[in-house]
This record gives structure tokens, sequence and C-alpha cells, in this order.
């Protein structure tokens, strides 16, 4: 188990240095990432380097028994490459400079800044390539993080090589577009432009090829730099650190490209859906990379300093949370930052050795847990513990969130949504784009899937025919890859597999709350039937019995061949199929034409997980309480504010103790091996 933080020496003098590395030890770090945001230190001028500095603390470090996860520091570049070289900086869409004195002010697609980025790993690679003390490479630092897309004259010129590599011609672009529309069609390339300001809505296609390009440059620059690293002779792991559910990077194309998954996650102490959205994002980082331990790359051990209000953790929080990514697959926790900085713009920020030292609660529960963590044995890889397979699509999620749709839609709240609904039941989640759904699993949920590629929908219906049960809708298979409908209406690739046709989408007015969540509480306290109907909801009427309500959408359905087994008794789509289902092969296709509301879904999930044999971890689970399972170890964490009481069988890994039946105090987890 790693265990450290983000290390920046040269924000200290080097007296404290040493003082560092004698703390490191107490705390039990056994890695820092070293070396993030130094440019301007290693390269103080063009032509100037200066190593010795970063000779002296990998030294020092290495003597301490701590290795180092060496960045290649060219996340933010130094003040004199914007002065010099201008063609660097990024421009915003209404063709605006963003310049030098913050980070990640710069173009990712500028050959220059390429260039020189190229020359300073080349240099550090070459340098630190075989040092004992390098365990691993770090690779920039959060791409896209501050600046997820820009306009600049550099970004339109590799917009058009691009888009001539996906094409192949002007004809093939305009096709693919549908230029036709607007007068838009483009005679040379010399024409097509990035989505610049413009007075109306900008073509669909044209944004969606944008979110794509801008991923790509990312990406092209992370194995610019890893192949640098590697021809080098490095054989270290290399990675970049990724941001959860983070839009602006397809993190699903990224990760056959990294050694290990690596993930920066900040999870806001007055969320009230904080477990389940930080779960969501720990499944999320395991699914990219399956059968291999990820690395919480950074969390805060206190407060942050970007929010309008940075609040403090509870008592125990920290550790919950450190569990909670143990439990879900990380072999690694470090923290943003060690040693908390006096200066700059997260001067606030809380870190391991806060301003106030170490009589601190922060010091105090961080060096605990690098004690606990220490004594852990090696842990199981994560590997099939999921039956069930949300599906999750960043190119449908940059194609649903384009303007001029029936309805505003918050893709990644309603995925949580669903995810929720497996999360408080205690069931592995693996969440994966439509391509990935196969044989592994036993249930797969689909919802919303606008955009559905040939071979997405060709996956899922292979999983039903050979035995999985599928739910998926609403606005599901729309359009393709190019955000164009297909000929024959709606459905086109799934309606024969689910026995159901489309007619129209009949959006209704989003809810007073758009994240259905936090209505959650009230809803579930409450029949769905006694609510009071608004002009944003529905109900539907069971065939089995039960009434449940539904938002955004009450679509239009004809049942074809499909079971209706709920139907709309309100809104406009009033006595037409709501919910669907039809045998296929030896599996089941469920279609849901709207967005149940909280008992809705738990209704449904629970039917679905007895249709498709899915057993949760452990029936019954309290409120509030969490369980994951990796292999044979089990985590339980109980996020709720009271005590509650757990029964499993199996042994407590850090006490040896039989677990039993025991009282958990809020925030407090445990790690079990089964029997």
């Amino acid at each position: 188990m790693l265990y450290g933080a983000d290390y920046n020496p040269e924000q200290w003098p080097e007296h404290v240095w040493d003082e560092d590395v004698k703390r490191m030890r107490e705390a039990c770090v056994t890695t820092v990432s070293l070396g993030i945001f130094s440019w301007s230190r290693l390269q103080p001028a063009p032509g100037t380097w200066d190593f010795d500095w970063l000779d002296r603390i990998i030294g020092k470090l290495h003597a301490g028994g701590i290795g180092v996860n060496l960045a290649t520091a060219t996340a933010s570049p130094p003040p004199w490459m914007s002065v010099e070289h201008p063609d660097t900086l990024a421009v915003d869409e209404n063709g605006a400079t963003y310049w030098h004195g913050s980070r990640q002010h710069y173009s990712p697609a500028s050959p220059t800044y390429r260039r020189l980025a190229a020359e300073l790993v080349g240099k550090l690679a070459e340098r630190y390539a075989d040092h004992p003390a390098v365990v691993m490479w770090h690779v920039n630092n959060e791409y896209g993080c501050h600046l997820p897309v820009e306009y600049s004259d550099a970004a339109q010129t590799a917009f058009r090589d691009w888009l001539q590599k996906r094409y192949g011609g002007i004809p093939e672009l305009n096709e693919a577009w549908g230029t036709a529309f607007w007068s838009q069609r483009y005679g040379r390339w010399e024409e097509v432009m990035p989505p610049r300001k413009a007075p109306y809505s900008r073509n669909p296609a044209q944004l969606l090829d944008y979110h794509r390009f801008m991923s790509d440059m990312w990406l092209e620059c992370y194995l610019a730099e890893r192949d640098i690293i590697r021809a080098a002779g490095a054989t270290q792991p290399i990675s970049t650190n990724m941001m959860g559910a983070f839009k602006p990077g397809n993190y699903q194309s990224w990760a056959p490209h990294i050694d290990v998954i690596t993930d920066d996650c900040y999870p806001d102490p007055l969320d009230p859906n904080r477990p389940r959205n930080t779960a969501f994002q720990r499944d999320l980082m395991r699914s990219l990379k399956p059968g291999t331990p990820w690395l919480l790359m950074e969390q805060a051990t206190d407060a942050v300093n970007w929010r309008r209000t940075n609040v403090s953790k509870q008592d125990g929080q920290l550790a919950a949370e450190t569990a909670q990514s143990i439990g879900r697959g990380a072999d690694g926790i470090f923290y943003f930052q060690w040693r908390q900085s006096r200066a700059g713009a997260e001067k606030f920020h809380s870190a391991m050795l806060p301003h106030a030292g170490t009589r601190t609660r922060t010091w105090q529960e961080a060096s605990a847990l690098g004690k606990q963590l220490a004594a852990l044995p090696e842990l199981p890889t994560p590997g099939d513990d999921a039956q069930v397979a949300l599906v999750f699509d960043w190119e449908n999620w940059w194609a649903i969130e384009n303007p001029d749709h029936p309805s505003t839609l918050d893709y990644l709240a309603l995925i949580r949504e669903w995810y929720g609904a497996l999360h408080r039941r205690g069931v592995m989640v693996d969440i994966v784009p439509p391509e990935q759904v196969s044989g592994r699993y036993n249930l797969a949920i689909a919802p919303f899937l606008y955009l559905l590629r040939d071979d997405g929908a060709a996956a899922l219906s292979r999983f039903v025919a050979d035995g999985g049960v599928l739910l998926t809708g609403p606005f599901s298979d729309i359009v393709d890859a190019n955000d164009r409908f297909r000929e024959g209406g709606f459905l086109t690739q799934l309606g024969p597999l689910l026995g159901v046709g489309l007619e129209d989408f009949r959006a209704l007015p989003l809810p007073t709350s758009t994240t259905v969540a936090e209505r959650a509480g009230a809803a579930e306290a409450q029949d769905a039937e006694q609510a009071p109907d608004g002009l944003d909801r529905v109900t539907l009427e069971l065939a089995s019995g039960g009434v449940l309500g539904g938002t955004h959408f009450a679509e239009a359905l004809w049942a074809d061949s499909a079971e209706v087994l709920g139907t709309f008794r309100s809104g406009p789509s009033a006595g037409r199929p709501a919910l669907t289902r039809r045998a296929h092969g030896a599996g089941q296709a469920w279609y849901v034409g709207t967005m149940p509301d909280p008992s809705g879904l738990n209704a449904i999930v629970d039917r679905l997980l007895r249709e498709a044999f899915v057993t949760p971890l452990l029936a019954d689970l309290p409120e509030g309480v969490e369980i994951a399972s990796r292999g044979d170890l089990i985590t339980v964490i109980n996020h709720s504010a009271s005590p509650a009481t757990v029964m499993l069988p199996g042994v407590e890994l850090l006490s040896g103790k039989e677990f039993g039946t025991r009282e958990l105090a809020p925030q407090e987890f445990a790690f079990i091996k089964a029997v």
C-alpha cells in the first residue's frame, strides 16, 4: 500500500527538507509526487537548467526510504515561455488570450509548447530514468482541469488536421456534419474553424467533434511525454492523474495507454450524496483498467480552498473516505499536499502537515492512518466482483448535453441516480461504455444512451441474447456517432431487441430540482401515489400493482412485441406503455420511458436484480452503511451520523478478530477477510 502526498520542496528553504523527511517517516509515508509545478525552477530561462536542487532532495528522500513519483513538470509553463513564445498561449472562444499568472495557460495543440515540453521531459528522463528512488512517473497534471477547451490558431490548425484524418475529405466532413443546414457547407479546409463565438446555436456535430478533438489533444501530449520517458530506458509505471467523471477528458479512450490509473477526488463534506458520488468515482476508476489496482493520487486531508465555503471534514471522515477507495480497488493513497503552502492561491488548502504543526487533528489523523495502512497485508487484486454493468459513455455525455434538445439533461446526475439505487443495496457495479458490456455481467443498466455507436448496440444485443438482463431508456438510441438521426426514426438499433417503438419524447418541465436525489428524502418518505402530480411529474401504474413516479420524459411508446409491465396513468402519454420487457434469446430487454423517481428506481432495481439473479453483498444493509467487495476483502463503512449494527462472517483484517456482529460508530470502517 503506497502512502504519501504531493511534495513541493521548492516552496521551502532547504533547511526544512531534512525535517520533512523525518516527519514523513513518522507518518509512514512511502512515496511522494515530486516536481509537479517545478518547470520555472528547473528551467529558469531559455537554455538554462538547474537540476542540482532536485538531485539533492531526491537523494534525501531515497536515504529516508521514501520513493519518488517523478513529475514531468509540464503542467504550468514558466513566464518566460509566454513572453518568448506567445503562440503557446491558449485563447478563449472570443479570441482573448489566457496569460501566465495562474497555471495551465498553454495550448495543448501548440507545436512550440510541445517542443519545449519534450525538451524538458527528455532531460528529466535522461537524468533520472535509472535512479533507484524513482518508482513511478507522473506526466503533466490534471489535463484540462482549468482550461478544458481553447480556440487558438494552433488549435485551429490541429483541428483541421484531426478532421482530415477522421473524415478524409471535405465531402465526407459535410456529410457527417450535415452542413446543408443553414448554408454551412464547406468548400476547402481553410474555411473550417473551431466552434468559436457565434450569434446562435452552433452545429451539434461540430461541437461533438471538438470535444473529441480536445480530449485527443490532451492524450497526444501525454503520449508524447510517455514515449520520451520510455525511450530514455525508464521501466517504471507511467501515469497521469485523472479527476473522476471529468467531462472534457474521455478517460475510457485514454485508459489503454496508461500503466496505472491515478485519480484526484475532493468530495464536498456538505454534499448529502457524498458517499454515493465518491463510490461512483472509485468504481469508475477501477472499471477503466479491469484487474489492475488504481491509485488515489490526490485527496484533501481536511478543507480545500476553492469552494464558496470550505468546511472541514468530520472526525474520522478522512479515514472513511480512504477505506472507500481501498475497498473499491485502490492500492495507494496520496494527498495534496505534504506541507501546507505559506503563499499562493492554495495556501488555505489543507495538507498532511498543516501550518499549526503536529498538534493538529489533521496531522494526527493522517499519521495514524499511515500506520494503519502500513499494517495491511497484500490485498487481493480487484477482479470480477461486479455482476452489474452501468453504462456510462463520454461521447454520449458530450452529445446528450449539446443544446437544442427536447430537454436539458444532466447526464452525470441522472446516471448517479441509477448508481445510487444499486449502491444503497450493496451491489458492486462496473461503470463501462456499451461496447464493454459482456457475458461476465448478469445485469446491464444503460439509461439515457442518446448516442449509441454501432458496436455498442451490437454488444448490448449479444449480451441479451446470451442470457443477460438489459434495461435502457428513456431518450436512448436516438442518434449515430455523428449526432445524426438514423433512417427509420428512433430506436432503430435496439427497437427490435426491446420490442418497442418510439413515437415522441414528450419532455416534461424540469423538476424544481433537476437532480432527483435532492428530493429523495421527501419522495421516499411517502408513497409515490400520494405525491402531488405537477407538470414536472407523471405517474405510471404497474401491472403487478403499485404506482411509481417519473420525471424528465413521458415518452409515447408502442409495445410492438414487448410485454407491458407499467402504463402511464397521468401526463401527456396517459394510457400508453411506460415500462416494458421482452424476452430475447436467453435474456431479457427492458425499456422505461421516463426517469423513475427514487421510489420508482428502488422498485425497478429490486425487480431487475431478482430477474438477473444478482445478490447484494449484505441483505438489509443499514441506512448510511456502505459495503464493497474486492476479492475476499469486504469493506464496510458507516457514513451516517448514528451508530449502525452490521453482521458479517469473517475476520477483521487489522485486528485479526472475528467480526461477527458489530456496532460501527459514525465514520467507522472495517476491512474484513471473508470466510
